[in-house]
C-alpha cells in the first residue's frame, strides 16, 4: 500500500489513499464482531470463515440481503452516520432468522460520492455494532468511491448475511392450525422502510426536522427517525431453542397485509386485533401529519410491530416468558384462522 498513489486518479475524483485511511479507520470496529469462525483479516480478495458444524445431521446455509433505502437522507440531514449500519445488518438478519436459522457472518458495501474516511468509519462502526448485537462476524466488504455518480456528501449502503440452521429445524409453516396464536414483537420504530412515504409526509428537507416534539418525548422528528431497528436474532434464538415456532414474519416493506401472510400457508390468514397493537406515537404523528388513511398505515408501516411469531396456543405463555426474559416485551396480538384474506384486521 505504501506505493500506491495516482494523482492521476486522484484528479478525476478518487482518492485510493483515502480507502487505505477509512480501512485502516474501521478495523478496531470490526474486531469487536470477530466470532470463533472467521479467519483472516480484513482487506484481503475474499472474507474467510469456518463454520462449526458440530451436532449438525444436514447444515443448510440461508442467505439475506437488503439495504437501508432512502432512511439514508435522514443520516445526511442529521449529519449522523453511526446508526444506520445497525439498519443495514438489521434487515438481513432478521430474514435470516425467519427460516429458524442463525447468522454466521456479514458483508457490507458502501458507494459514495467522496470517500470521507471518517464518516465511513462511522459507518462501518454502525455495521459493526449491528454484527455485535446479531452475533454475526463482520469479515468482509467493500467502499467504493463514485464522484460524478453520487454527490460527494451522499452515499448507499447495502449487505447481505449469511446463516446456518440444520434441515430439521427450518420452520415449516404447514404445521399451523388455526387457533395458533400470533406473538407481535415490539419495534423500535419506524425501522427501515417506508420512508418515501416518510419524507414526503415531513417534507425533511424544507422542514425543521430538529427541534423537539411533545408527540414524541420530546424527541426531534429527525432523531425518532433515526432510531436503529431491532434486532431480533438473540431473543429469537433462545425462543427456538425451547418452543416449537411454526411461523416467523419480519414486518418491512408492505406491512401487516404484505408481510404476515409470506409467514402462514396457503388457506390461512392473520386476525389481528386492531385494539392489542401498542402502536408508537410517531406512527400517530405521521398518520395525522401526512392524513394517512389507517389501512395504507398498516399496509406500508410496521406500526409498533417489527416481527410476528406464530405458535401453537398452548405454548403462548411459555414464548412471552422467553421473549421477555430476552428483553423483549411482546405480546399477543391476534391467531390464524382459516381465511384466504391474508390480514384480516378488526
Amino acid at each position: 500500500m505504501k506505493n500506491s498513489k495516482s494523482d492521476s486518479y486522484a484528479a478525476a475524483g478518487v482518492d485510493i489513499t483515502a480507502g487505505y485511511r477509512a480501512v485502516e479507520l474501521m478495523k478496531k470496529h470490526i474486531a469487536r464482531t470477530l466470532t470463533p469462525g472467521a479467519m483472516g483479516e480484513v482487506g484481503g480478495f475474499g472474507g474467510l470463515f469456518l463454520p462449526n458444524l458440530v451436532g449438525m445431521e444436514e447444515p443448510v446455509l440461508v442467505s439475506g440481503t437488503d439495504g437501508v433505502g432512502t432512511k439514508l437522507k435522514m443520516a445526511f440531514l442529521m449529519d449522523k452516520h453511526d446508526t444506520v449500519g445497525i439498519d443495514c445488518v438489521a434487515m438481513c438478519v432478521n430474514d435470516v432468522i425467519c427460516c429458524g436459522a442463525s447468522p454466521l457472518f456479514f458483508l457490507d458495501y458502501i458507494a459514495c460520492g467522496k470517500n470521507v474516511p471518517e464518516r465511513i468509519e462511522q459507518i462501518v462502526a454502525g455495521v459493526s455494532e449491528g454484527c455485535v448485537q446479531s452475533g454475526a462476524a463482520l469479515i468482509g466488504g467493500e467502499t467504493a468511491e463514485m464522484p460524478g455518480f453520487y454527490p460527494e456528501d451522499e452515499y448507499d449502503l447495502a449487505g447481505f448475511a449469511v446463516g446456518i440452521v440444520d434441515r430439521k429445524n427450518i420452520l415449516d409453516n404447514k404445521t399451523v392450525k388455526a387457533g395458533d396464536v400470533i406473538i407481535a414483537l415490539p419495534s423500535s420504530g419506524v425501522h427501515s422502510n417506508g420512508f418515501s412515504l416518510v419524507r414526503k409526509v415531513f417534507d425533511v428537507e424544507k422542514n425543521d426536522i430538529k427541534t423537539p416534539v411533545a408527540e414524541l418525548g420530546g424527541k426531534s422528528v429527525g432523531e425518532t427517525l433515526l432510531t436503529p431497528t431491532k434486532i431480533y436474532v438473540k431473543p429469537m434464538t433462545a425462543l427456538f431453542k425451547e418452543v416449537k415456532v411454526k411461523a416467523v414474519s419480519h414486518i418491512t416493506g408492505g406491512g401487516f397485509y404484505e408481510n404476515i401472510p409470506r409467514s402462514l400457508p396457503e388457506g390461512f390468514s392473520a386476525k389481528i386485533e386492531k385494539s392489542a397493537v401498542k402502536i408508537l406515537p410517531i406512527f400517530d404523528l405521521i398518520a395525522k401529519t401526512g392524513n394517512i388513511p389507517e389501512r395504507d398505515m398498516f399496509n406500508t408501516f410496521n406500526m409498533g410491530v417489527g416481527m410476528s411469531v406464530t405458535v401453537a396456543k398452548e405454548d403462548a405463555d411459555k414464548s412471552l416468558a422467553i421473549l421477555k426474559a430476552n428483553g423483549i416485551d411482546a405480546y399477543i396480538v391476534g391467531e390464524a384462522v382459516k381465511s384466504d384474506e391474508g390480514v384480516i384486521l378488526c
